[in-house]
């Protein structure tokens, strides 16, 4: 039997474990965007640098597409930036930086 043969335990209409990313893929032209972080208020921020723009998608999968052209915002610094001074951040957000930076917020925090 070959592999794209093999049964899955997993059920047609079964949910994502991550259902805001799915939602982000769905409004977004990139196949996986860049998962920013999650704001103060539970919505999940993805970044698609094809269209320079940020899907936000809240708890309840109520979901938008902000191109940053539409937005007083020149860059997703501005964006993050911005999201912090409206809503904070939860987590993240994850951009730039590397991975000792986050390591070192982890262990600080």
């Amino acid at each position: 039997m070959s592999k794209s043969a093999i049964p899955t335990n997993k059920s047609v209409g079964t949910t994502d474990a991550h259902p805001q990313e799915r939602i982000a893929r769905e409004l977004l032209t990139q196949g996986r965007p860049l998962f920013l972080g999650v704001d103060g208020e539970g919505a999940a921020h993805y970044w698609d640098s094809y269209e320079f723009a940020v899907a936000v998608v809240a708890r309840d999968n109520r979901a938008e597409k902000v191109p940053l052209a539409d937005t007083p915002y020149e860059t997703l610094a501005g964006w993050c930036e911005y999201t912090q001074d409206e809503r904070g951040w939860a987590v993240g957000p994850h951009v730039g930086g590397n991975i000792v930076d986050d390591l070192a917020r982890g262990l600080n925090a």
